[in-house]
């Protein structure tokens, strides 16, 4: 998912998707553990995209903060 299509979905479904992307991390890693063929790139590109969650809600935290100290 594009990060501008991230910036666009409220904190309550970031944290449903990040969820959801840990839950496939989990599920990779079961996949892995019991050695059945898998797209093992999935990894990291489920990282990042958590990465990218986090960091959005950061910024939208940090921005609240900082109209709430100028108010």
């Amino acid at each position: 998912m594009k990060t501008s299509e991230l910036r666009e979905k409220s904190p309550e479904q970031l944290v449903e998707l990040e969820k959801q992307l840990r839950d496939q991390i989990i599920r990779l890693g079961v996949l892995k553990a019991t050695q059945r063929p898998t797209n093992f790139a999935q990894f990291g590109l489920l990282r990042r995209e958590i990465a990218r969650i986090k960091t959005i809600s950061r910024e939208r935290e940090l921005a609240t903060a900082k109209a709430g100290k100028q108010a």
